[in-house]
């Protein structure tokens, strides 16, 4: 249920779905649950008159609120098994992939304002992590080089909301910053095609127009009033570095957003595991490597977010001391290099295996070296959703 409630009865715990009347220029675009009185005295600062509450979202009790129906007792479902899981999560990416295109598309010819798709599978997206986060973790990892630009945006929502939730942020900022990371590049599509898929060095000239995705993007999502200005801070500042040598405007240090600087990182990664026209992937461990020694990143948020994904991410494919390859499917819990992994291929023999769910913390087997599919020809993609999530043992 909507209501419109002046500003001096607003109270902490109510959920404000737009701003219906205020004063002076400035546009207010976030929304989300009001969490204390510092927020509203924020509010009132900004010659915040009326808003609009949804009632049904708000999380009070009260004269203002309506009455609320006591909630049925839950009853306890079968947990999912492991197959489930991976299923599941490959169906709500692949929703989001298709939901990701059809909002650059509108967004590119000027037809998108409504950016609540978007808003709702961020909540999806959360939904899941919060549900069982290992199995959408690994598939930010089954990279399909045709669909880079799409997969890279979800697989930064997915790693931004893993990381805000490792960071103990609240729900409500992790489904911004997930909200962001899935807009980061929505510029991009704006960029000549052969430049993104261009194999060679580019011309400053040609750099310098990729560079104007960021402002591009911008402009394309401050047509959409329910953009937050956390989600819009980290669409304008993922690029810029706290060395001072990011785009597009040379921010440094202090001066960039803590969750730019986190969507910096996340963007980082995903893009060196990637494989693109112009570069070949590296392997998660060796793309955390690189992370350290990156002085345009900010290295405690680094720190952390290696504690966060671990040694070896969920969905890595390692090469065990046995001669199989595994994909990774739990991190380590007493030990961050001895994960759960689903053997799945001899290196020997040069054929697929039989599945098989090993536990290197109780096993003598040990992990090598990460590796990347091609290096063996494997077509993951082809071979996760076609055979390992219907095979895949629980124990």
């Amino acid at each position: 249920m909507l209501k419109h409630v002046a500003i001096d009865e607003l109270v902490p715990g109510m959920y404000v779905n737009k701003v219906v009347e205020q004063s002076g220029a400035l546009k207010m675009r976030s929304k989300g649950v009001v969490k204390s009185p510092q927020t509203i005295s924020a509010l009132k600062d900004k010659g915040i008159l009326v808003l609009e509450i949804d009632m049904a979202k708000s999380r009070i009790a009260g004269s203002i609120a309506e009455p609320q129906a006591v909630p049925p007792v839950p009853q306890p479902s079968a947990p999912q098994s492991q197959s489930e899981a991976l299923s599941s999560a490959n169906d709500l990416y692949m929703q989001a992939v298709s939901i990701q295109g059809e909002l650059i598309n509108a967004l590119k010819k000027g037809g998108a304002s409504d950016l609540s798709p978007i808003s709702e599978l961020s909540q999806s997206i959360i939904d899941s992590l919060f549900d069982n986060q290992d199995a959408l973790s690994c598939l930010t990892m089954i990279k399909d080089a045709d669909a880079y630009l799409l997969e890279h945006s979800i697989n930064c929502g997915i790693l931004m909301s893993l990381f805000a939730q490792h960071l103990e942020y609240d729900r409500d900022t992790i489904e911004q910053v997930c909200t962001g990371a899935m807009l980061m590049d929505v510029g991009m599509s704006a960029i000549p095609q052969e430049l993104r898929y261009h194999t060679g060095e580019l011309s400053n000239d040609d750099w310098k127009l990729v560079q104007t995705h960021v402002d591009v993007g911008v402009d394309m999502l401050e047509q959409c009033a329910d953009i937050s200005d956390l989600s819009l801070t980290i669409v304008a500042q993922h690029h810029e570095r706290v060395d001072g040598s990011g785009y597009p405007a040379g921010l440094q240090q202090d001066t960039i957003s803590t969750f730019a600087k986190m969507a910096a990182i996340v963007d980082t990664y995903d893009a060196m595991v990637s494989r693109r026209p112009h570069q070949d992937s590296l392997t998660p461990s060796v793309a955390l490597k690189r992370l350290v020694k990156s002085p345009g990143l900010d290295q405690t948020m680094v720190k952390e977010f290696i504690r966060c994904v671990g040694v070896h991410p969920v969905g890595s494919l390692v090469r065990l001391k046995s001669g199989k390859l595994g994909i990774i499917c739990k991190a380590g819990t007493s030990d961050m290099l001895s994960p759960v992994v689903m053997t799945f291929y001899s290196i020997n023999s040069g054929s697929y295996n039989e599945i098989k769910r090993v536990d290197l913390s109780k096993s003598n087997d040990e992990i090598v070296s990460g590796v990347r599919p091609a290096d063996f020809g494997i077509n993951l993609p082809k071979f996760f959703r076609e055979v390992f999530i219907h095979q895949v043992p629980d124990r």
